[in-house]
């Protein structure tokens, strides 16, 4: 017995209760998988908010907090404390060392899409995923006042072509209520997806905002031909935020306090890495509740390992005579029954981490168009690798009690148990 193969005796063992072996597996696989879910998700999205935008150096907008301003000006949440005068804007776009600006007006939509007020020029130097550039999948950049450009998901959701005419409404509700319907707007390119904000807002000419506005705030528009828009002198008076660019990063630092102490009007500037640490510090709370509720998920899963084998010791304690009775030695039956622990888990996190691999493979093209969630590349690493294994050796630890257990029975009592 002493060279008799226990993993092949483990193997024989399970296959002999496959039932609950079974069951036990697809606990421990569903936990796994929830585990691994939450952990992909959650740092997709974190990587999400950090790809929405590069390449920028400060974002410019009326006093408020950091996180705020960041969040109405790159992802669209919420809405500004207050605009900004022209006159500020061209002092800042001006100021040496800021080698580009795109303004940015915000507070109109489109059946509940954001509308963006700016200038060519965001088309040119907006990066989003590290240094990935806007393209377009039909159609070009707005080159007159009313022009518009459509994010892909709006797009695809609305049904909408270039050709389209849309009319744009007053504040963010899905329906419009207060309609700038004197001044439809013809949609002439859209963008390919990017998984960013973008994908769900429609882009017009900085000039185009002022005059939907011309009416007043509210008001319907200006109902004058295009030909004399063109003619006009159709500079804003005020912007929601503008992006800024550096010659040279190092003087984000010296802009942005020259920014906040700017006298003529109460302005402040963020660095979006800062603003976006600040984020996640605000939300790291909840993000680490996630992912302890996840932990204990797998927690159960590696109890209802040692369920198993504590309620099935009794009906095999007859088993475990025999075996002693073979020629099996006390460690044998100790390192047999730890083996058979070891043995589910792996199988239940090696199947719990393939689902999630595949689950996420088929769900992933979905979460980037819909939710703008680009999540990780989608390959096991060594951190899926340490989850097996910590599972694995888990389950082997907690074994050693019902293993000991086994160990501790005599072969008189295997052998005269009651039937």
């Amino acid at each position: 017995m002493a060279q008799l193969p226990i993993l092949n005796l483990a193997l024989r063992s399970i296959a002999n209760r496959k039932t609950t072996a079974i069951l036990t597996v697809m606990t421990v696989t569903i936990s796994v998988m929830l585990f691994l879910g939450v952990e992909k998700i959650r740092h997709g999205a974190r990587a999400s908010f950090e790809n929405t935008i590069s390449n920028v150096e400060l974002i410019v907008g009326a006093r408020s907090s950091p996180v705020n301003l960041m969040l109405y000006s790159v992802f669209h949440i919420g809405d500004a404390t207050n605009n900004i005068t022209w006159e500020s804007y061209q002092t800042v776009a001006n100021a040496p060392g800021v080698a580009w600006t795109v303004p940015i007006s915000l507070g109109d939509s489109h059946r509940g899409y954001r509308v963006i007020g700016t200038t060519a020029g965001y088309f040119e130097h907006y990066r989003y995923g590290g240094e990935r550039r806007l393209r377009f999948e039909d159609g070009h950049a707005f080159g007159d006042v009313f022009e518009a450009v459509i994010g892909a998901a709006a797009a695809r959701e609305l049904g909408y072509e270039p050709g389209k005419k849309i009319i744009i409404a007053h504040g963010m509700g899905r329906v419009g209520f207060i309609e700038h319907d004197a001044n439809p707007f013809t949609i002439v390119g859209i963008l390919a997806p990017t998984g960013t904000p973008l994908d769900r807002s429609i882009m017009v000419m900085l000039e185009a905002i002022d005059v939907i506005h011309m009416g007043g705030a509210t008001g319907a528009g200006a109902a004058i031909p295009v030909d004399e828009l063109r003619a006009m002198d159709l500079t804003p008076e005020q912007i929601t935020a503008f992006y800024v660019g550096l010659d040279s990063p190092i003087a984000a630092l010296r802009l942005q306090r020259a920014i906040n102490t700017y006298r003529e009007e109460p302005l402040q500037a963020v660095i979006p890495g800062v603003a976006l640490a600040q984020l996640w510090s605000i939300v790291g709370a909840a993000e680490r509740t996630l992912a302890a509720v996840a932990a204990l998920v797998v927690l159960t899963g590696l109890i209802s390992i040692l369920t198993a084998i504590l309620t099935s010791l009794n009906e095999r304690r007859r088993e475990m005579a025999i075996l002693r009775a073979l020629g099996a030695r006390p460690r044998h039956v100790f390192t047999l029954l730890v083996t058979e622990a070891a043995l589910i888990a792996l199988s239940g996190a090696l199947l719990g981490a393939g689902t999630t691999y595949g689950a996420l493979a088929i769900l992933a093209p979905m979460l980037e168009t819909r939710f703008g969630l680009i999540l990780p590349v989608l390959t096991p690493g060594l951190y899926d690798l340490a989850i097996v294994g910590v599972v694995t050796g888990a389950a082997a630890i907690l074994s050693f009690f019902p293993a000991w257990r086994a160990y501790r029975n005599s072969l008189a009592d295997g052998m005269t148990i009651r039937l």
